[in-house]
């Protein structure tokens, strides 16, 4: 069934141990995005406070570095215990580059895609790829509803990683809803990044709910 990166931007950021705490036996890894004002309009979660929920949990951290020089926030963010690096294809000069930088450092290396950017343009990332972040929505925005193409684009992607005999993990972020999550599921994801779905909702019978769901297994 699919599994659960849950987002912490949708926890109670007044109390994120008890949090955290709270959806543990209902998650398998945690997804805490890092946005730094210019490559989206907001700002979230930085080193000293990654550093500071680390030890409040065993579950993976899986960072999303939706900033405008990825790079230069690998060893902060590695420091602090991100054990799953994500960037934004677009704000990478050299992404393959970045994701073998990533794994040089014995991490796991993933890129999210934005709505319009095809699975085509990761043809030289594809070796070194643990995680493909699709997003449904608009980068940095919450609240909003998944694109339509989305479950189009988890079947290309899907196609692309069986051909190459890959693990590569696709992970879905963004619009994360009832009505959405049988349509990912469908095509075969492996990871949700849910937010108010876990928080807002009783964990456990949305886990229930997911594990109910028809689910496409990989082939």
């Amino acid at each position: 069934m699919l599994k659960c990166s849950t987002s912490l931007w949708s926890a109670d950021l007044a109390n994120l141990a008890q949090e955290i705490r709270r959806v543990e036996p209902f998650s398998e890894r945690f997804h805490l995005d890092v946005v730094d004002g210019h490559y989206a309009p907001t700002l979230l979660f930085f080193p000293d406070l990654v550093k500071a929920l680390r030890r409040h949990t065993r579950l993976p951290f899986e960072v999303h570095l939706m900033t405008t020089d990825p790079g230069a926030w690998l060893a902060p963010f590695i420091d602090a215990g991100a054990d799953i690096l994500i960037f934004c294809f677009d704000s990478a000069r050299d992404p393959a580059g970045l994701l073998s930088r990533i794994k040089a450092h014995g991490k796991k290396a993933g890129v999210s895609l934005l709505i319009h950017e095809p699975i085509d343009c990761l043809e030289s990332c594809w070796q070194d790829l643990d995680v493909l972040t699709i997003c449904g929505t608009a980068m940095g925005i919450k609240g909003a509803s998944m694109d339509p193409g989305v479950p189009k684009k988890i079947r290309v992607a899907r196609e692309a990683i069986s051909r190459r005999k890959l693990e590569t993990e696709i992970e879905v972020d963004g619009g994360i809803r009832r009505t959405s999550v049988p349509l990912i599921a469908a095509e075969g994801a492996d990871y949700i990044v849910p937010g108010s779905l876990m928080f807002g909702e009783d964990p456990k019978g949305m886990r229930a709910w997911l594990a109910g769901l028809p689910y496409r297994t990989r082939k």
